[in-house]
């Protein structure tokens, strides 16, 4: 029952700020936050000890004549991504101490609501139960960007909805064309095995439709190149602990459905079409970089950085190899905590200096040398130098890509380099040098804020230096995939 207590948990924590109007809603949402993250590492330390233990699966009768159950459940994969999701909803809550949102109390109920929703997400085992939190996680991401938004967050927030609404619908045609093709003691089944059964049963030109109809759905999610439209200005209008959720957590509903869900499901379909879509994924990694390069609002730039970094983690996952899935799994875990970082840099910036153009800013590193450095150790993180959390990953990618196609493995290994010239000069131009406007200040950070900056420095650190404990549980995950591949 502890899987269902993730659940459920964050669930009723949302619905108490939503009915308490509490003026202390933003220590409530972080308790209960802290909670839940607590209760995550609960299920880990019960998976380390003995993975198939009874309190990590539950599975009980939804809607009867439909064989819909609600079916929960861990594995490597789940629980990395469960691990990743209730560390961040406690740090983006800590960002937001030195913000002050109207009827807060909505605000940090939504977030919690999401939280439930992306949890649920990640231990699904039922087909519609998936699709339902699915859904789900898209609603209160919706109010957050509406309600709480920047400019012209009405048409912005509008275009998001209806982009990844849409994605959706292709993606629950694609489930109901195989749950009809599943065969259980005569009747039909939203399982997860039986629906890789039923994909597995059809026909090359079948799985390739398949492929598509549900690829479509996950590609606009994480976003690769050409659904990306909507990410750049969703990620820059939203509030800051918005754009996180959509950065950090929400990104890798789209690829965690494309390893779990899409892959075993549809060999034939990824063999067919599965270059066709590596190729989209590295062009948006070269295309994003490139437009990252001219970009003069910080945040913005994080932004096409972001679809960038998922560009080269969608190419590994597509190559369908185990370098490439293993690598994939332990960049979405590095890619949340430095895109968390790197938005909340860009905010602690606006607050401080009342703009995020590179252009403006300048010689900061001589008004506050700590904040210096750990706005350093975030973007070493995010190019992925070696002994920090992104290398590993980005190795184990361009390795696994390679594998499937040296050219390219040679444009998508482009992003070591295009990522540390948009990175490294957009650093140069905000800390280093001469302040560019003589009125310019940047006082001391707030404690909350330096407490952020440093937990996730220190987590930038600690698992660049040590990878083992993460690594060994995306190679089992990895590994169960590739199994069910065959």
């Amino acid at each position: 029952m502890l899987i269902v207590l993730l659940i459920l948990f964050p669930l009723l924590a949302s619905l108490i700020l939503f009915f308490s109007k509490t003026s202390n809603s933003r220590n409530l949402a972080l308790f209960f936050a802290s909670v839940e993250f607590v209760l995550s590492l609960v299920v880990f330390l019960q998976y380390k000890s003995n993975p198939g233990s009874a309190q990590l699966s539950y599975s009980c009768e939804w809607v009867e004549s439909l064989r819909i159950n609600f079916s929960v459940g861990v594995d490597g994969l789940s629980l990395l991504m469960v691990l990743l999701s209730t560390f961040l909803v406690p740090i983006i809550l800590l960002t937001s101490f030195k913000n002050t949102y109207e009827n807060s109390h909505n605000f940090y109920g939504l977030i919690l609501l999401m939280q439930m929703a992306l949890v649920g997400v990640f231990v699904a085992n039922d087909g519609f139960l998936f699709y339902v939190f699915w859904e789900l996680a898209l609603i209160p991401i919706y109010f957050i960007c509406l309600l709480w938004g920047g400019e012209n967050r009405g048409v912005i927030t509008f275009k998001f909805f209806i982009y990844t609404l849409f994605g959706s619908l292709f993606m629950l045609i694609g489930l109901i064309y195989l749950y009809n093709h599943t065969n259980l003691d005569g009747m039909k089944s939203w399982a997860v095995q039986d629906l890789y059964d039923a994909g597995r049963s059809l026909s090359a030109s079948q799985q390739g439709a398949v492929f598509w109809l549900i690829f479509i759905a996950f590609a606009i999610k994480m976003p690769i190149f050409p659904f990306h439209t909507w990410q750049p200005d969703t990620y820059v209008v939203a509030p800051t602990q918005g754009t996180m959720l959509l950065s950090g957590i929400m990104l890798k509903m789209g690829t965690f459905g494309t390893i779990k869900w899409l892959l075993p499901m549809v060999p034939l379909g990824l063999e067919k079409w599965g270059g066709t879509a590596v190729g989209l994924s590295v062009i948006g990694i070269i295309y994003a970089s490139i437009i990252a390069i001219s970009q003069k609002d910080f945040k913005r730039l994080i932004a096409y950085s972001s679809i960038a970094h998922v560009g080269l983690i969608s190419a590994g996952i597509l190559s369908a190899n185990q370098q490439g899935i293993q690598g994939a799994i332990m960049q979405m875990l590095a890619h949340g905590v430095n895109v968390v970082g790197l938005f909340f840099i860009a905010d602690i910036l606006l607050r401080h200096t009342g703009t995020r153009e590179i252009d403006k800013l300048g010689g900061i590193r001589n008004m506050n040398g700590n904040f210096a450095v750990l706005f350093l150790i975030v973007l070493l993180g995010s190019v992925a130098l070696p002994l920090t959390n992104g290398f590993i990953g980005e190795f184990l990618l361009i390795n696994g890509v390679y594998q499937y196609s040296s050219m390219m493995a040679a444009f998508a290994g482009l992003t070591v380099i295009l990522g540390a010239v948009y990175m490294l000069r957009s650093y140069q131009n905000i800390m280093l040098g001469e302040r560019k406007d003589s009125n310019l200040s940047f006082g001391a950070l707030a404690a909350s804020d330096k407490a952020v900056l440093i937990i996730i420095c220190t987590v930038i650190i600690a698992f660049g230096v040590y990878p083992k404990p993460l690594n060994d549980l995306a190679e089992q995950g990895a590994k169960t995939i590739i199994e069910l591949m065959k």
